[in-house]
């Protein structure tokens, strides 16, 4: 046996080792054979980041993590949320210097540091099961949390802030985002009577360095510091806008980009007179966008929009009812132009009626990517508050939302396009109680305030699930409403995908390929 030959075994037993148990049969050639489809599998690992949740004194957090129970998961895993270290609200102070290659210097300026391993400020006990903790006053940081075996599938995290008094009052909820490269945040502002942050979560072992941009009526305002921001590692960043530029614009977008590593962002908005609330992240940009749930209540809503590209964007503007289709008078059409962000005051638009935005173009061959996000404003005077509806992606096969209680939930769905059919799943409560599920049918271009199952001997707070059954894709979010002192407050949190399950494609193994 010759050297040659000693090569060839040596190299087919490295190639048996490496596939494993591999089929050495002479491949079909009939073209009979079919791709089989790619299998749904439940994820192994979800990672969330949570912003501080407030710099007032007077603030009470409530924490709650969720986990539904999913269909092949396993058992086994753990959810947990760690506390990041917090950098300066100047972005003089979180600014570093980024090389070439992307890599931060680490000069931004730290108060404290990760509690990286140790305990954590909460920790999930079983699927299918929320856990709460609380939290109080100013000194809260932001959250880092993993999820793994059956703890990840749909993990969804909510922090709810309540604040007595002062800038910030009311009733402020986020929802705990995956980390990502890019966000857009339609609805911000620099205006005298907003103090508004861009709060910048890095959940990794290095920094990360990003971009800020701010567009106003006009196009992009001039800024000073908001290239090159540095985010320590395990570290959150609160962002004053008032920092970034001199510019007062009441109605503006922010563009967070990411040139290194990733990040959780959301925008907190605070105003003297109107309240607080959170600005989640837009939907990525698409021609036709839906911004679900606006309380039939409301007393103001304002539109933004904001399209990203050279070409301006003609959108119709409809208002699914529960009745259907609405065009909102004077308001028919709303034009976009590139690079700018536009705004209209829709008033008192709801009528006592709930109802979503839906957002297509007015030339169906030419649409347009835009972002967009609604400013909703209930109660009368100075008991008068805020939330923020972005632009949502469908619920898709799952999404839940959490902190839901007896009373103070309002569940809102909508199906813009085409009939479809839901399941909603209450879970057990927080503290106790039993799982409930019904099924609900939503018409074609309505919106409807579902009558939401409880759970049977409700302690604490549950998570509410919804899941489509058939037809179109339906669009959701959840109202809380509770009043601190004598102020009614709200908060609105949409209910995108959970991105709990994965395709995964069915792979054989074939050596065949390497005689090609």
């Amino acid at each position: 046996m010759n050297r040659t030959t000693l090569s060839l075994i040596a190299g087919a037993g490295a190639l048996a080792a490496i596939t494993g148990v591999a089929a050495l049969t002479t491949p079909d050639h009939s073209g009979t054979s079919t791709a089989k489809a790619a299998a749904e599998l439940p994820v192994e690992r979800t990672s969330l980041v949570c912003p501080a949740p407030s710099t007032s004194d007077l603030a009470e957090t409530t924490y709650t993590s969720f986990t539904p129970v999913t269909k092949g998961a396993g058992s086994g895993g753990k959810a947990e949320l760690q506390p990041g270290a917090q950098e300066s609200g100047d972005a003089t102070n979180a600014k570093g210097k980024a090389d070439g290659k992307g890599k931060a210097d680490g000069k931004g300026k730290q108060a404290g540091s990760a509690d990286k391993g140790g305990k954590p400020v909460l920790a999930g006990k079983e699927p299918g099961t929320p856990v709460t903790e609380d939290a109080s006053g100013a000194d809260s940081p932001a959250l880092i949390g993993t999820a793994d075996g059956a703890f990840a599938p749909g993990w969804t995290v909510q922090e709810t802030t309540r604040v007595a008094a002062g800038t910030g009052r009311g009733l402020q909820g986020v929802n705990c985002i995956a980390p990502d490269t890019e966000f857009w945040f339609p609805g911000a502002s620099t205006a005298a009577d907003r103090t508004d942050y861009v709060h910048l979560t890095n959940p990794d072992d290095s920094a990360a360095v990003v971009d800020i941009e701010l567009y106003g009526r006009d196009g992009a305002l001039e800024t000073t510091v908001g290239e090159g921001i540095t985010v320590q590692p395990h570290s959150g960043a609160p962002i004053l806008l008032s920092t970034l530029t001199s510019e007062k614009q009441e109605n503006v977008t922010v563009h967070v980009s990411v040139r290194s590593g990733r990040v959780g962002a959301s925008v907190q908005a605070l105003d003297d007179k109107l309240g607080a609330d959170w600005l989640a992240a837009s939907a990525d940009p698409a021609g036709s966008l839906v911004l679900p749930g606006i309380p039939k209540d409301a007393k103001a809503v304002r539109l933004v929009a904001f399209t990203p590209g050279d070409a301006d964007a003609d959108l119709k503007v409809r208002l699914a009812s529960p009745s259907g289709r609405i065009t909102p008078a004077g308001n028919e059409t709303l034009h976009v132009k590139a690079g700018m962000t536009s705004a209209v005051d829709l008033g008192d638009v709801m009528r006592g009626e709930a109802g979503s935005l839906v957002l297509t173009p007015t030339d169906t061959d030419r649409g347009v990517p835009v972002v967009a996000a609604v400013r909703v404003v209930r109660g009368e005077g100075a008991k008068q508050e805020t939330a923020f509806i972005p632009a949502s992606r469908p619920v898709g096969t799952r999404a839940t939302v959490v902190d839901n209680s007896a009373k103070g939930t309002t569940l809102s769905v909508t199906a813009p396009f085409r009939s479809a059919e839901i399941k909603v799943t209450a879970s057990a409560g927080s503290k106790g109680g039993t799982a409930a599920s019904k099924t609900f049918t939503i018409k074609s271009g309505t919106t409807q305030d579902v009558q939401v199952p409880v759970p049977s001997g409700l302690k604490g707070t549950y998570a509410l699930t919804v899941e489509s059954v058939s037809g179109g894709p339906v669009y959701a979010s959840r109202t809380l409403t509770a009043t601190t002192e004598g102020v009614p407050g709200f908060t609105v949190q949409t209910l995108p995908d959970d991105r709990g399950m994965v395709a995964v494609p069915e792979a054989d193994e074939d050596l065949s390929v390497l005689q090609k």
